[in-house]
C-alpha cells in the first residue's frame, strides 16, 4: 500500500504594491488622517456615501464609487458596493493572466487595499430607544461582502477593520516602498474574519432571542417586538472569545490547555489582568485567581482573600491591606501556603513585607505600591496581577458559563447583595448588631465556598471553612476541625450555611462547636425542627430566602 503523499501549499506572494484603495467606513475616527497619509503617498482612493463626503470636503482627492460602478446609490443606500467593479477588483487573482484579463476586458481596475468597518449594529442595539427598524436597518450587507472577498484573497489584497491598524500601516508602507507584505496581510484577514463572525453573531444572538410573533394569515400587518423585549436567553448563543495565551498544561500535565478572554470583556473581570512579574501562568492559577478575585471584589472595607483550589481559605476585612491580610492568613496558615491572594485595595510596602514571610503562588490587586514592588521583585517567581476593579453592576450584566460533556450551562452571576433589612429573624434569641455585621460577612464568604459550605466568623474574618463535602454537617465538623487546628476559639462564632439545613442535626454541630448565631437559606421541610433546635440551644438564626450552591 502507497504512503498517501502530503498536500504541499505553493509560495504565496510577498510583497505586493499598494496602489489603489477603496476606503469606507461607519467609524471615521482617523480615517481622514489615514487618507491623506495614503494620497501623499501616491495611492489612488475610491470612497462611498458619508466617507467620500467626509474626504472631498478636507480637499483629499477621492474618486466616488460609483464613478467605477458606473451605477448609482439606490435603495437608500442599500446597494451601492455590491457591484462587479468592486468585488471582481477585489477577489481577481494577479497571479492568473484569465483573471487580470478579464478586469481589463471589463474595464475594471484591481483594489490593492480595502478599509472598511461596519455599520454600528451592536451599538444602536445597546441604545434604550432603539426601535426594530433601527436595529435591523443598522444590519451591514454590503461591507462585510466586501471584507470577505479582500480578506479571503489575502494573496493580493490588505484589508483593514480596525482603525489601531492604521499607524503600523503607514510605517510599513514608509519602509518598504509603499508595498505590504503577505503576514501583515494575512494577520489582517484573520482579524476581519475574526471581526464578521462576531457581527454576524451579534446578529444571531438579538434575532433568536426574539419570541415568534403572532401574525394572522389574512394580516394586513405584523408588528415585530421592540429589541428591549429580547429573551435573555436566545435559541442561538454565539459566542467569541480571543486566544490570551497557550498553558503549559491544563489541571494535570497530561492535559493540553488554553487561555481566551470574552470579546464582551467586562471591566472588573479578571480577565482584565496585567502581570507585572513571576512565572507564566499555569491553568490551575486563573481558575484560582478568578476564584480569589471574585470574592475580594465582592467587599467594599478593605479586604483580603486566600484561596486554595478553588476555595477560600481565609477571608478577612479590616481598616487596611496589612491587617485584612494577617486576619485571613490565621483562618489556616497550614492551607495558604502556596496559596493565591487578592486584595481589594492597594497594596502596600508594609504588607508586602509580611506576605513576602509566607509562600504564595499569585497575588492581585488593583495597585501595587512602588515599595511593594520593590519588595516582591525579590521573589522572581511570584506573580503579581494588576486588576482594576470595575463597577459591580458591570460584572452583573454578564455570563457565567460552565461546560458539560456536548454543551454549556449558560446563567447569570450569582450576586450577594444581602442587607440586614432582608433578613428574617426566625428564633426567639435576637441577634445583636454586631452578629448581623458578622452574620452578613459570613454569609457573603459562603457565596464563594464549595457547597455544601459552612463558613464561622467573627468581628470581620473567617474562623473556619468546610466546603465541597457530600453532607452539610461534615462541612459543619470539618470546618470546626480547621478552626481547632488553627488554634481559633469559636466561642461566640457567627456561622452561614450556604443552603438550608436538611436536619437539626448541622445546627447541633456548629451549636457544639460554640456557634452564637447562625445565618441560612430557610425552605426545608423540617425548618420548623431546625428552627426549635436553635431555640435549645439559645441561638439567634436568620433566613435569607436564598441560597448560594457553588459547584
Amino acid at each position: 500500500m502507497s504512503a498517501v503523499s502530503p498536500v504541499v501549499s505553493s509560495p504565496r506572494p510577498n510583497r505586493i504594491a499598494i496602489r489603489r484603495a477603496l476606503i469606507s467606513v461607519s467609524n471615521k475616527a482617523g480615517v481622514l488622517e489615514f487618507a491623506q497619509a495614503l494620497a501623499s503617498r501616491g495611492i489612488s482612493l475610491l470612497s462611498t456615501g458619508g466617507t467620500a463626503r467626509l474626504l472631498k470636503d478636507h480637499g483629499v482627492p477621492v474618486t466616488p464609487v460609483e464613478d467605477i460602478t458606473r451605477f448609482p446609490e439606490m435603495l437608500d443606500g442599500r446597494v451601492k458596493t455590491l457591484h462587479p467593479a468592486v468585488h471582481a477588483g477585489l477577489l481577481a487573482r494577479r497571479d492568473l493572466p484569465d483573471h487580470t484579463a478579464a478586469l481589463s476586458d471589463a474595464g475594471f481596475w484591481p483594489i490593492d487595499l480595502l478599509v472598511v468597518n461596519l455599520y454600528p449594529f451592536r451599538e444602536t442595539l445597546a441604545k434604550s430607544n432603539s426601535s426594530y427598524e433601527d436595529v435591523i436597518e443598522n444590519i451591514d450587507i454590503g461591507g462585510p461582502a466586501m471584507l470577505r472577498a479582500g480578506a479571503k484573497n489575502h494573496d493580493g489584497v490588505a484589508v483593514v477593520v480596525d482603525p489601531a491598524d492604521y499607524t503600523d500601516l503607514l510605517l510599513e508602507l514608509d519602509t518598504h516602498q509603499t508595498t505590504l507584505g503577505w503576514p501583515t496581510r494575512q494577520r489582517l484577514a484573520k482579524k476581519v474574519f475574526a471581526h464578521t463572525a462576531a457581527y454576524d453573531g451579534a446578529i444571531s444572538n438579538f434575532l433568536n432571542s426574539l419570541e415568534p410573533v403572532s401574525c394572522p394569515p389574512d394580516a394586513q400587518g405584523c408588528m415585530p417586538p421592540a429589541p428591549e423585549q429580547a429573551n435573555e436567553y436566545p435559541n442561538v448563543l454565539t459566542i467569541q472569545v480571543d486566544k490570551v495565551q497557550a498553558m503549559r498544561y491544563g489541571e494535570n500535565p497530561h492535559q493540553s490547555a488554553a487561555f481566551y478572554r470574552d470579546q464582551e470583556l467586562r471591566n472588573g473581570t479578571l480577565a482584565n489582568y496585567q502581570q507585572l512579574q513571576g512565572k507564566a501562568l499555569s491553568f490551575n492559577n486563573i481558575a484560582d485567581a478568578d476564584a480569589a478575585w471574585s470574592c475580594v471584589r465582592s467587599f467594599s472595607a478593605p479586604a483580603c482573600v486566600i484561596v486554595k483550589h478553588a476555595n477560600p481559605c481565609g477571608v478577612a476585612v479590616a481598616a487596611d491591606g496589612l491587617t485584612a491580610y494577617q486576619k485571613a492568613f490565621k483562618t489556616d496558615p497550614t492551607s495558604a501556603f502556596g496559596g493565591i491572594l487578592a486584595f481589594n485595595t492597594a497594596l502596600s510596602g508594609s504588607a508586602a513585607q509580611e506576605i513576602s514571610k509566607q509562600f504564595a503562588e499569585v497575588i492581585i490587586a488593583p495597585s501595587f505600591d512602588p515599595e511593594a514592588l520593590a519588595i516582591f521583585s525579590a521573589k522572581t517567581n511570584l506573580r503579581l496581577l494588576q486588576v482594576p476593579l470595575g463597577a459591580d453592576d458591570a460584572i452583573a450584566l454578564g455570563r457565567d458559563i460552565k461546560r458539560v460533556s456536548g454543551g454549556l450551562l449558560v446563567q447569570t452571576p450569582d450576586r450577594n447583595t444581602l442587607t440586614a433589612k432582608q433578613l428574617t429573624v426566625v428564633t426567639k434569641t435576637q441577634p445583636t448588631a454586631s452578629q448581623l455585621d458578622d452574620l452578613l460577612f459570613a454569609w457573603k464568604v459562603s457565596t464563594w465556598v464549595k457547597s455544601n459550605a459552612i463558613v464561622f466568623c467573627a468581628n470581620g474574618m473567617t474562623l473556619g471553612v468546610g466546603a465541597g463535602q457530600m453532607s452539610r454537617i461534615d462541612s459543619a465538623r470539618i470546618a470546626a476541625i480547621k478552626a481547632q487546628h488553627a488554634g481559633l476559639s469559636l466561642e461566640g462564632s457567627a456561622v452561614a450555611s450556604d443552603a438550608f439545613f436538611p436536619f437539626r442535626d448541622g445546627l447541633d454541630a456548629v451549636a457544639d462547636a460554640g456557634a452564637s448565631c447562625v445565618i441560612q437559606p430557610g425552605g426545608s421541610m423540617r425548618d420548623d425542627e431546625v428552627i426549635a433546635a436553635a431555640d435549645d440551644r439559645g441561638i439567634a438564626m436568620v433566613v435569607t430566602g436564598m441560597r448560594h450552591f457553588r459547584h
